[in-house]
């Protein structure tokens, strides 16, 4: 394995063996929010490992915060209900004023101030996302934001909120990802806000959001008025690394409860795990982990390095959830009936891990992506 930060990997670990298996299938039951835990890491100062030391955080690099997600998910826990948080930051780290990062980074590193909402996908728009409708309208000092967006996560257990919104009419702007803005939107009390929970497939604290004459003082814009778009793509490749490096993490744990119960679990007199049949697929699947984290790790470099990284970034997460979801199979088919058993915890995490090769960004959309801008083919939409 590929072991950077071993020091702030082994803390993970041990912070993790206090929310075990358990833990997770109780929340996951009863459709709560894994709030000690997010309150563990964020007393551990984890959280904050990408806001500079002059806020309060700990001014680490990105492949520190891939490495705390990724171990996260290679212990059994689930990031999702607070990786926001540090993907978001490339957006206010790169594009925000002094103003607001004093403003608002020293309570999002102490924990007073709660940044896990990232309000971008609308119902009609989906991945599209210049096609997104939610509209910013400048009236002096304040912008009023009229529209909705769908599958906001953790909208209701955030203070602040990123919020993508339109400030010019698609039709009067010369490219489509023109005449979009970027926000930092307070909830608290904010009036003509209102949030509704989603139920689905997984225990993910998603919601929509609605917005009626909600007012957000223009101080709150980040960077120039219509060009949030670009501001944003540094938080969408974070996002797609960081999550790439929580797929390396399921993968991790698939393969390592597999192998651990085809080594234990006897039929017919042998373990399970003498059989080839059941030896390859993990093989295969570990073969396959490794591979997607070269690629993970090589996104991390250029981003770092501040070198454009979107094909990176993209094949990263598209590679390590395939991955993720090879392991899963595996993991599950070695398991056989017991996959399917709560207890085990394989269940939970095939359905936690699935959900990432369609989000944040479709492996459809990945391969467009690559075979326009890397391989210089047609658009194909």
């Amino acid at each position: 394995m590929i072991a950077r930060h071993a020091e702030i990997r082994a803390s993970v670990q041990a912070l993790c063996r206090d929310f075990p298996g358990s833990y997770w299938r109780d929340r996951d039951r009863a459709r709560e929010y894994p709030t000690a835990f997010v309150k563990a890491l964020t007393d551990s100062g984890m959280l904050a490992a990408l806001i500079p030391e002059e806020y309060g955080g700990a001014g680490l690099p990105l492949s520190a915060a891939a490495a705390i997600l990724e171990e996260i998910h290679a212990s059994g826990a689930n990031g999702a209900a607070c990786h926001a948080q540090m993907y978001t930051m490339g957006t206010i780290l790169r594009h925000g004023s002094p103003a607001q990062k004093q403003r608002y980074l020293p309570g999002i590193a102490s924990g007073t101030l709660r940044l896990q909402a990232f309000g971008v996908t609308e119902p009609d728009a989906g991945s599209d996302t210049s096609a997104i409708r939610t509209t910013a309208e400048r009236r002096g000092d304040v912008y009023v934001v009229n529209g909705q967006k769908v599958w906001t996560s953790r909208a209701e257990h955030s203070d602040l909120m990123l919020l993508l919104a339109r400030t010019a009419p698609k039709d009067a702007t010369a490219k489509k990802t023109d005449g979009l803005s970027v926000f930092v939107l307070d909830m608290r009390g904010a009036k003509g806000l209102a949030v509704k929970p989603l139920r689905a497939m997984l225990n993910h604290a998603t919601t929509e959001v609605f917005f009626d004459n909600v007012e957000i003082p223009a101080e709150n814009r980040i960077g120039e008025e219509g060009k949030g778009f670009r501001y944003i793509l540094d938080g969408m490749n974070a996002e797609r690394i960081l999550i790439a490096a929580e797929c390396i993490g399921d993968a991790r744990w698939f393969v390592d409860t597999a192998s651990a119960y085809a080594t234990s679990r006897i039929v017919f007199g042998r373990p399970i795990g003498q059989n080839q049949g059941v030896q390859f697929p993990i093989a295969k699947a570990y073969a396959a982990m490794r591979s997607a984290e070269l690629m993970v790790h090589e996104a991390i470099r250029r981003y770092e390095a501040g070198e454009a990284c979107g094909a990176e970034a993209n094949m990263a997460k598209m590679l390590a959830a395939d991955a993720s979801w090879q392991a899963g199979e595996a993991c599950l088919q070695t398991h056989g009936g017991f996959g399917f058993a709560e207890e085990y915890d394989v269940e939970r995490k095939f359905r936690e891990t699935r959900l990432y090769q369609v989000a944040p960004v479709s492996t459809n959309l990945v391969l467009s992506y690559i075979a326009e801008h890397v391989l210089g083919l047609p658009r194909s939409f």
